[in-house]
């Protein structure tokens, strides 16, 4: 039966609706710990995602009593985002798309209104439609929290391995006593050009190198800032105590170059093998051809 205020009055829609998920909070938590959003994601136990559902149900409770049934950013929301966007992105790593994920949280919804039918089945109609409008506003915002969060996460994890693949992608080889190499292969931005300086600068400091060749030969094309955050790292290295060989600069590469008047102010090799010879030269570690001048 619908909750009345103090003066005698029907409590409003939202507190109404506030009151129903006090009183059916543990209801509402067995219902959807059936759900495939709560009972795919909490698989240690059933109990794990009865408890996660009441968690849900007291956030919704929460914002009902502020009514702020329609603000995705109330208060209310705070405690679950966490716990929602584990949710959607364990879903997503299930394989699910952004519109599954959608509906199993639309999912979540005739469960309770059901249940609120049930309540106010003696209310006047009116009043029974008002709340039955409150929580299906409640439910749509709470299913924006879920979508907003995770779409955050996803994105978050999205960024986080992209990181990874590009530190993956920037390997430091070392070629010889006191000489390594970065053999760069496909496109660089700005994102990609700071770790190959923290890679190579740390590889400098590991291997105690005397030369660093930045090898070019798998990159497309360069940017003004691209080629400024080369000669960066160049700066750098020889801070630390290291020669940076630049070597493999395409014709497309040197014409940008040219183009933009960069000064570049480092010792450059047409290819990869050009400037590990001149390297070893430096060091006085001269290899001899044994197959030169025999035919």
């Amino acid at each position: 039966m619908p909750e009345h205020e103090a003066d005698g009055q029907l409590a409003t829609p939202t507190h109404e609706v506030r009151d129903f998920l006090h009183r059916r909070r543990e209801q509402i938590a067995q219902r959807w710990a059936d759900e495939p959003l709560f009972r795919t994601v909490f698989t240690v136990s059933r109990d794990e995602a009865v408890e996660a559902g009441k968690v849900v149900v007291d956030a919704l409770a929460q914002v009902a009593d502020s009514e702020q049934v329609e603000d995705p950013d109330a208060a209310g929301f705070s405690g679950v985002r966490e716990q929602l966007a584990r949710m959607g992105v364990a879903r997503s790593r299930a394989g699910l798309s952004n519109t599954q994920v959608s509906s199993e949280l639309a999912a979540l919804r005739p469960p309770v209104e059901n249940l609120l039918a049930a309540d106010l089945e003696e209310a006047p109609p009116e009043h029974l439609r008002a709340c039955s409008t409150a929580l299906t506003v409640l439910m749509g915002t709470l299913r924006l929290v879920a979508m907003q969060t995770a779409l955050s996460e996803w994105q978050a994890l999205s960024d986080r391995q992209r990181l990874q693949l590009m530190e993956v992608a920037t390997p430091v080889i070392r070629l010889w006593d006191g000489v390594v190499a970065v053999p760069l292969i496909g496109t660089l931005d700005s994102a990609r050009s700071q770790i190959v300086m923290e890679t190579l600068l740390n590889a400098v400091v590991e291997q105690h190198a005397r030369f660093a060749i930045l090898d070019i030969t798998g990159v497309p094309t360069v940017d003004s800032l691209v080629a400024q955050h080369l000669m960066k790292t160049v700066a750098a290295a020889r801070l630390m105590g290291a020669q940076c060989i630049v070597s493999g600069i395409r014709p497309a590469i040197a014409q940008t170059i040219v183009h933009l008047g960069l000064d570049l102010d480092v010792i450059t090799r047409a290819s990869l093998a050009d400037a590990l010879g001149y390297a070893l030269h430096q060091l006085g570690a001269d290899i001899v051809n044994p197959g030169a001048g025999q035919r």
